[in-house]
């Protein structure tokens, strides 16, 4: 019978339990995961689970800590992510918080882009510190996705994102997230792109400003290839600023389409 335990193939005799393995392999093991979730009891394995078994203050070695980083992913997600690509255009409070996210769920490379540097404003939503205020975005954020994880690989491109250039710069992206302010940025990103690559996603955003007028944040399909996150209404302007627990619900649902998408499932 065969499993994986920590990512790697594993064969263990056919009526073997949960614990008994943890006791052959790993005895001092604090945290049992089965199948994506923590065992508090023990079940008879069957062929292809996926077990980790992590001691608690414990620095694993290399292949291993990749393993335990994403031992509470459901299963078979990891192998389907870690060979994407993600393209990000703009790293404030959306593109920041995505990266954040897909880092975390072990991306295996992000395409980000911004022409800005941290300053003391972005600080209430975006996914910097003060010791960063005045570096560049793509860098400030580059070095927080690896004190992260250090198996994503990170381009970061340093410039003002155009209709000249927006095609070179993602045409390896398997999905592209748009995190812009402006209409006028999102409206180009959008024709450019899907000109370019029409059989590769974009997922946009809408409206997330305040507490939102009581619009529900959701995701909708818009055409071909095409998702927008938002309510659609609640623009930022004088009156109603942007907040970090609307805008990571944004970001963090933006990451989620990626995901599905990724796994070959409906955005939407």
């Amino acid at each position: 019978m065969n499993i994986l335990l920590s990512e790697k193939p594993f064969e263990v005799a056919s009526g073997t339990t949960l614990f008994a393995l943890r006791d052959q392999v790993k005895p001092r093991a604090d945290v049992v995961v089965y199948n994506g979730a923590p065992a508090e009891d023990d079940v008879p394995l069957s062929d292809g689970d996926e077990v980790v078994f992590i001691r608690r203050g414990e620095l694993p070695d290399r292949h291993e800590l990749e393993a335990l980083m994403v031992a509470r992913h459901s299963p078979g997600v990891h192998d389907r992510v870690r060979n994407a690509t993600v393209g990000i255009a703009g790293l404030g409070g959306l593109g920041s918080a995505v990266a954040v996210a897909l880092a975390r769920l072990g991306i295996g490379r992000l395409v980000i882009a911004d022409f800005d540097v941290v300053e003391p404003s972005n600080l209430n939503r975006q996914q910097y510190f003060i010791g960063q205020i005045g570096l560049p975005k793509t860098e400030a954020l580059t070095e927080n996705i690896v004190r992260i994880t250090p198996y994503v690989r990170v381009k970061a491109h340093n410039l003002c994102l155009t209709a000249e250039n927006v095609a070179d710069v993602f045409a390896d992206a398997d999905v592209l997230v748009e995190a812009f302010d402006s209409a006028e940025c999102k409206e180009m990103l959008l024709d450019v792109f899907h000109a370019a690559r029409p059989d590769k996603p974009i997922v946009l955003a809408s409206g997330l400003a305040g507490t939102g007028p009581g619009g529900e944040l959701k995701v909708c399909r818009l055409g071909e290839n095409v998702y927008v996150v938002g309510d659609g209404v609640s623009e930022a302007g004088p009156g109603v600023g942007l907040m970090a627990p609307r805008v990571g619900i944004a970001a963090h649902l933006q990451a989620n389409v990626v995901l599905r998408l990724l796994l070959g499932e409906d955005g939407a």
